[in-house]
């Protein structure tokens, strides 16, 4: 792989990677592929028709990981990938992606991935999704993630979706639907400032007896910024869901909270929760008297809050 140091540095911020990572990996840097290698249970493959790709997991995969991050410093530059997995049966894998944009120029940057998961009968996938914006130029870094999960019976994702830094605008969309036994866990990770907007939209179909989904959003507006998360569980069977946005509120910030439950059987038990305000003065009193100024008492608490 030839990436400079900017695109080294949006690596580590977005996929912890300090060098070539260990099993199967796909490295996009300026809608070019950088580097890509497969594994004996792990294929992955450009697609034909779009761009993107197919990353196959053979079924009994145990212990292995891909990482497809993608990069991006030239400004001006829109992309739009379409990338397949598919997650053999009774197999345990972790799988990384997420974006990185540098942008220094005056032109918007912007990378739309959509992601589709077909995950087998009795898998478990771990799923890390970081975006990360850099550069001092007055274009956009745009960031609109698509989400498709498909559940088979018995089978476990867990997603870790964060955005800390940089991104201007996003709009982040998750959809599933779970068969009988299948269980869904996300945990989402937000903070904007400035004059960011950020959009996250989930919507869970529990379909099957025993499905679970458990969607958590932890999230910090400041300065101007505005952020909305819609979260809808919908409860087709006997199962187990619940929803909640806990968010803290600074400067001029806006939040919108629109929590949504549909239960079509009687047995289905769902639940939401949402709680937005400021941070407490007996919390910044606390860490003030330790030593510390009003500012980096707020920051440990923001810090400690989006852990």
């Amino acid at each position: 792989m030839k990436l400079d140091e900017i695109q080294k540095r949006l690596l580590q911020e977005v996929a912890d990677l300090h060098e070539v990572p260990e099993g199967a990996y796909n490295i996009r840097s300026n809608s070019q592929s950088a580097g890509r290698r497969s594994t004996a249970n792990i294929e992955i493959v450009s697609k034909e028709d779009v761009s993107g790709l197919e990353i196959r997991i053979k079924p009994g995969t145990k212990r292995e990981s891909v990482h497809i991050p993608v990069v991006m410093t030239e400004s001006g530059l829109k992309e739009v990938v379409y990338n397949d997995f598919f997650i053999g049966e009774n197999s345990d894998v972790v799988i990384v992606a997420g974006c990185g944009i540098d942008n220094c120029g005056n032109q918007d940057s912007e990378h739309d991935g959509i992601h589709r998961f077909y995950v087998g009968k009795g898998a478990r996938v771990r799923y890390v999704e970081k975006h990360y914006g850099s550069g001092e130029g007055k274009g956009k870094r745009i960031l609109n993630p698509g989400t498709e999960v498909h559940m088979d019976e018995d089978s476990y994702m867990e997603m870790e979706m964060v955005q800390i830094k940089g991104v201007d605008d996003t709009v982040r969309t998750t959809t599933a639907d779970l068969k009988a036994g299948a269980k869904l866990v996300v945990r989402e990770r937000l903070m904007t400032h400035g004059e960011q907007n950020a959009v996250s939209t989930y919507a869970v179909e529990l379909n099957g007896d025993n499905a679970s989904a458990d969607v958590v959003s932890r999230s910090v507006a400041r300065d101007h910024s505005f952020q909305k998360f819609d979260a809808k569980i919908v409860g087709n069977a006997a199962c187990n869901g619940h929803t909640e946005c806990d968010s803290i509120i600074m400067d001029q910030g806006r939040i919108l909270a629109v929590p949504g439950l549909e239960a079509n059987h009687v047995d289905a038990s769902l639940f939401h929760e949402a709680a937005i305000g400021k941070i407490a003065g007996e919390q910044l009193i606390k860490l003030m008297t330790l030593g510390l100024t009003e500012a980096e008492a707020e920051e440990q608490i923001i810090n400690g809050f989006l852990r």
